[in-house]
């Protein structure tokens, strides 16, 4: 891979939501301002590091751009999905306490039927 963060790949950022890419635009951009900073005093220890953090906003801006020409395919929402699975499992789980409720319910039933 060429130089640049290994958790900002592209395959990554492809699995990113556009308000997520935007959080890691808005960290990269700190960062390169802190390493510009930190040249700037005689600080900065890994010359490199620059480098790398200007490609990672190159790659997050190619990518935004892309999704909205609609070459590159936005990710499903997760939290759609996580809500949905959560609702279901909810569902399941309300229908099991009712099953239980009636298994339970049947012995007291049966016992008034007897009387």
């Amino acid at each position: 891979m060429a130089i640049g963060s290994k958790e900002l790949a592209p395959v990554e950022l492809d699995t990113y939501e556009d308000t997520r890419l935007a959080d890691e635009l808005k960290k990269a951009k700190e960062e390169l301002f802190n390493l510009r900073f930190q040249s700037a005093t005689g600080q900065l220890e890994s010359h490199g590091r620059l480098r790398a953090v200007k490609r990672d906003i190159a790659r997050i801006y190619t990518i935004l751009r892309e999704r909205e020409l609609g070459i590159r395919a936005t990710p499903a929402p997760i939290e759609v999905a996580a809500k949905t699975e959560a609702k279901s499992t909810e569902k399941k789980s309300k229908a099991k306490k009712d099953d239980a409720a009636v298994v339970d319910a049947a012995p007291a039933v049966e016992a008034e039927e007897a009387k």
